[in-house]
C-alpha cells in the first residue's frame, strides 16, 4: 500500500497552536504520517545566508526565520504524542546534526532527508549511526550524486529509500519527471516514491498509478496562508479526495479482471444484447438480405445478433410482419 506523508514543513509559522491543528485536521484525511521540518538555526545557518529574499514582514532575515520555527524538546514530543494519539507517523527532516540528536529523543521512527541534504554525507553519517530507515529525495540531485549517496548508505546497510522531486515551488507538468520514478527502481532496486510540490491532486494520483510506493506532499489550510511552501501546497479538502483517490486505485490494481471469464454478466448480456428481427413486412419465400434485418432487445427471442451472416441468403417459410423476431425456423 502507498504510504501517504502529507507535510506541514513551516505551514504552522512558528505557531505551536496551529501545528497541533493541523495533527487534528489531517486524521481525519486518511494520510499515513505527519511530516514537519526541524530547524536549528544556530546549528544549521547563519546571518550570513543569502537563501532567498526577505519574504517575511515578521522577520528582518532569514536566520531570525529559521529562529522563529524552532520548537523546543518538549514542544516536539509533545507533538509526537498527538500524533500517536491520532493514529499518525510522526516524521520530520533534521537540517543539522543537533536536530538529529533532539529527533532521537523524541523518538521519530524514520528519517527524510531533504533535496539540499542529499550530498551533506555529515548529515547522513550522523542518520545512519541510528541504525533507522531513511527517505532519500532526489530533486536536486543527478544520478551521478545520487550514486555517489547511494554507496554510501549502503556501505553503511542504511535501509533506504528514494523520491523523484523536482525543486520547484510549485512544480509544472513538465517538470514532474514521472519517467524518473521507473528509472530509479531500475537503478537502485529499493522502493521509490514521488515528492510532490504541484498543489494538484491528480499530480499525486498519478504517480501512485504509475508505481510510487510512497507519496510526499505539502499540506495548509488555504493556498493563500503565508509561508514558502503554501502556493505549492494541497489543502485539506483536496488531500482528502487525493487519499480517497489513492486508496481506490490501490483496490483495482491489487484485484486483476481474469478477462477470459465473463460470468459474472450472464443477467446484463440477456437484457442488453440483442436478437435479429425484420425491418419490414416480408411475404412467404422472400430471400433474406442484409437491408431487411434489424436488432431488438431482448438476446434468446430471436438468433444471436452476431449470427446474422449465416442466415443471408435464406428464406423464410410464411409470411412474416415488420419488427417479428427471426428465428432458424423461421427458414427453410
Amino acid at each position: 500500500m502507498t504510504q501517504i506523508i502529507a507535510e506541514i514543513a513551516q505551514a504552522h509559522d512558528g505557531s505551536l497552536g496551529l501545528l497541533h491543528s493541523y495533527i487534528d485536521a489531517l486524521a481525519k484525511t486518511g494520510v499515513d504520517a505527519i511530516k514537519f521540518q526541524t530547524h536549528i538555526a544556530e546549528a544549521e545557518s547563519s546571518i550570513h545566508e543569502p537563501f532567498r529574499v526577505k519574504f517575511s514582514k515578521q522577520d528582518d532575515t532569514r536566520y531570525e526565520y529559521w529562529k522563529r520555527m524552532e520548537f523546543s524538546l518538549e514542544q516536539w514530543k509533545g507533538i509526537k504524542q498527538h500524533c500517536d494519539q491520532v493514529g499518525l507517523e510522526f516524521m520530520s527532516s533534521p537540517f543539522s546534526n543537533t536536530a538529529v540528536d533532539l529527533l532521537e529523543e523524541v523518538g521519530v521512527e524514520r528519517y527524510k532527508v531533504g533535496s539540499g541534504e542529499v550530498n551533506n554525507f555529515v548529515l547522513l553519517e550522523k542518520i545512519a549511526r541510528t541504525g533507522k530507515p531513511v527517505i532519500i529525495s532526489s530533486g536536486m540531485s543527478s544520478f551521478e550524486e545520487l550514486d555517489q549517496t547511494i554507496a554510501f548508505l549502503e556501505k553503511r546497510n542504511v535501509d533506504f529509500s528514494i523520491l523523484q522531486c523536482t525543486t520547484s515551488y510549485p512544480t509544472n507538468p513538465k517538470d514532474f519527471g514521472f519517467n524518473v520514478i521507473l528509472e530509479l527502481k531500475k537503478r537502485y532496486n529499493v522502493p521509490v516514491g514521488f515528492s510532490d510540490h504541484s498543489a494538484k491532486i491528480e499530480t499525486g494520483i498519478a504517480a501512485c498509478a504509475i508505481g510510487a510506493e510512497i507519496l510526499e506532499f505539502h499540506v495548509v489550510f488555504h493556498r493563500e496562508m503565508f509561508g514558502p511552501d503554501a502556493k505549492s501546497s494541497l489543502t485539506m479538502e483536496e488531500t482528502k479526495q487525493m487519499v480517497d483517490a489513492i486508496r481506490n486505485i490501490e483496490i483495482a490494481k491489487n484485484n486483476p479482471i481474469n478477462k477470459a471469464d465473463n460470468s459474472r454478466f450472464s443477467e446484463l448480456k440477456s437484457i442488453f444484447e440483442k436478437s435479429l428481427a425484420i425491418n419490414k413486412n416480408l411475404p412467404a419465400g422472400h430471400v433474406i438480405s442484409f437491408e431487411d434485418l434489424e436488432t431488438k432487445k431482448p438476446k434468446g427471442f430471436g438468433i444471436e445478433a452476431s449470427k446474422y451472416e449465416e442466415i443471408i441468403g435464406k428464406e423464410i417459410k410464411h409470411d412474416m410482419q415488420k419488427w417479428d423476431f427471426l428465428n432458424y425456423e423461421d427458414l427453410v
